[in-house]
């Protein structure tokens, strides 16, 4: 060991006496061997004491460290009578120097500080500076760690120090968490005052094992008659939705948490990158449906700083995961990982790691790898809680071939793609039927779903064959003008308004109806009013059908021919045949 690494260092205002040193020196040796030197440096930082550095471990007998370990002490009296517990504590209290691992901040700037330092941190530790800021070790190289602050860089400074705490970074946990607005750190933003929390989860935490699961089997509902008939989505899944920049991505999502009104599913809205004016708009039309009763809203806006944008998603899955792990079903949504994304690229590269294809670091596919992989069905033997994931990328003039598209494409249980031109034409939800797929399909579906879906995902498709191919012809025969007709009438019938969701019952009435033939309009505003004059007419005059297949999730044989003769009944005496 060279003379470098054998020198313990003094901090204080005053110069120590010579029997102040060689106590000193006694207490060094003592605690890490002989043939140290002992260096006095003067410093005011450590007003009302004085600080020892031996190698990474540093001994603080500063008034500001004493009236911190106070603090730390009252602050764990817990119980009813806090006056007399705190009396106790104070009474009993005795401070302590304790060795302390600790960095030196090298340079500070755009939410990133370099620091020298502690020799023993690790990834994902939390660090706490003297100015008492929060950071997260991101970086450890050979001479330097790279951490990111979870606050304004303002009152941090080259040359102060940062301890270890120990600990990973988590976010409390809770059930007073639902029905507020939080921070990435879960701290309440919306003016209701505090929230106790029950529990503390590390926002980084391994994926459930394959044999802690289960397959996905049971449907979440979206209430969006184009998604639940053909591309399901299962409580556990992971469906990412993906198009351009205002095509309704964050309808869709907003949709599906309304829709979950009475049916025990959780919602976590997580907003990255978004303007405060989308989450506050949003959180009114939670409200203004009653679901904020079932809802938590955790929001990194686009004017908070890139680490707390990097760290909402895990953080927001860290609550979900509470939730899961008491046996409920949790719908979270990610708004959206493309932001996500580009917050990490900057965190990379201001932490000077090596770019890759499009400028993103190497990792960023393990980036939203390990976010995704923790939704899960568990098994009933470990509660059989759920998380469903509904990720939003959003892609450049529909470029779904792109980096980060691709990426969560391999990732996630299939994609629902909106398309612009569907969207601008006025067919909303605009989802493209071609490019879309659910992986898990029909195995998320109720059996009467299953059994009323059969064929219109095939006559859609056949639409679109027949409407390009047509497009440029004059002279067209009575069979493909029908079949134009009807292929337009249920393009027109897929149609949805906002915050509008259909009940399970409801879509499978409406596709016996549909799918049967019975409506022989050409018109397809027209096809679409008679459809849902029907459905209603069936449901008001017999509710007890509806009443079956929400129950049982079935469509009897019995079922299916009366749902179609009331139709062609009704369709004949109010409109004729």
């Amino acid at each position: 060991m060279n003379n470098a690494e054998k020198t313990a260092y003094l901090y204080s205002s005053c110069p120590p006496t010579d029997k102040q040193k060689a106590g000193f020196l006694r207490f060094v040796e003592k605690k890490y061997g002989s043939g140290y030197v002992l260096v006095w440096e003067k410093s005011d930082r450590y007003e009302g004491g004085f600080a020892l550095q031996v190698g990474a471990d540093l001994y603080d007998w500063s008034a500001e460290e004493r009236v911190r370990q106070l603090t730390s002490a009252l602050l764990k009296a817990k119980g009813e009578n806090v006056i007399t517990l705190l009396k106790e504590e104070v009474s009993a209290w005795r401070p302590s120097v304790l060795p302390q691992e600790t960095g030196v901040v090298l340079s500070v700037g755009d939410g990133i500080a370099k620091l020298s330092g502690p020799q023993n941190a690790t990834y994902g530790e939390i660090l706490v500076f003297s100015s008492g800021v929060k950071g997260m070790v991101l970086s450890l190289e050979k001479d330097e760690i790279g951490c990111i602050l979870f606050d304004t860089d303002d009152t941090v400074c080259e040359g102060d120090i940062a301890y270890r705490t120990e600990k990973t970074a988590g976010i409390p946990a809770g059930e007073a968490y639902i029905g507020r607005v939080i921070n990435a750190l879960g701290e309440p933003i919306d003016g209701m005052g505090e929230i106790a929390a029950d529990a503390y989860y590390p926002i980084e935490r391994p994926a459930p094992d394959i044999i802690d699961r289960q397959p996905v089997n049971r449907p979440l509902e979206t209430g969006l008659l184009v998604i639940d008939s053909m591309f399901p989505i299962g409580r556990g899944q992971r469906e990412l939705i993906i198009g351009d920049r205002q095509t309704g991505k964050t309808a869709i999502a907003v949709d599906t948490i309304v829709n979950q009104k009475g049916k025990d599913v959780i919602c976590i809205y997580v907003a990255i990158g978004q303007k405060m004016s989308s989450v506050i708009h949003i959180c009114d039309a939670l409200k203004k449906h009653d679901a904020m009763d079932y809802t938590v809203v955790m929001a990194a806006t686009a004017g908070e700083a890139a680490p707390l944008q990097y760290v909402a998603p895990y953080a927001g899955c860290a609550l979900a995961e509470y939730f899961m792990d008491q046996g409920k079903d949790v719908l979270i949504i990610y708004d959206d990982l493309s932001k996500h994304a580009v917050s990490y690229r900057s965190l990379s590269l201001l932490l000077n790691r090596s770019p890759g294809r499009e400028a993103y670091p190497g990792d960023v596919f393990y980036l939203h790898s390990r976010l995704l992989e923790r939704s899960a069905h568990l098994s009933d033997e470990k509660g059989g809680g759920s998380i469903t994931a509904l990720p939003i990328v959003e892609t450049q003039a529909g470029d779904v071939s792109a980096y980060i598209p691709t990426n969560i494409i391999s990732i996630t249980d299939g994609q629902i793609y909106l398309e612009s031109n569907l969207f601008f034409s006025g067919q909303r939800p605009a989802v493209n039927v071609g490019l879309s797929v659910s992986r898990v399909g029909g195995d998320a579906q109720s059996k009467a779903m299953k059994l009323s879906s059969g064929t219109l995902r095939l006559d859609l498709a056949q639409y679109r064959e027949m409407e390009a191919f047509t497009q440029f012809a004059n002279d067209l025969d009575e069979s493909t003008l029908r079949r134009l007709a009807y292929g337009q009438g249920l393009m027109r019938t897929l149609r949805q308004e906002k915050f509008s969701p259909l009940a399970m019952h409801t879509q499978v009435i409406l596709l016996n109806v549909v799918l049967g033939r019975l409506i022989t309009v050409s018109n397809a505003d027209k096809f679409r009013s008679i459809a849902f004059d029907t459905v209603a007419f069936i449901e008001e005059k017999h509710p007890e059908i509806g009443e079956r297949i929400e129950e049982s999730g079935l469509l009897s044989k019995e079922d299916k021919e009366e749902i179609s003769a009331l139709a062609k009944d009704y369709i004949e005496r109010t409109y004729g045949k």
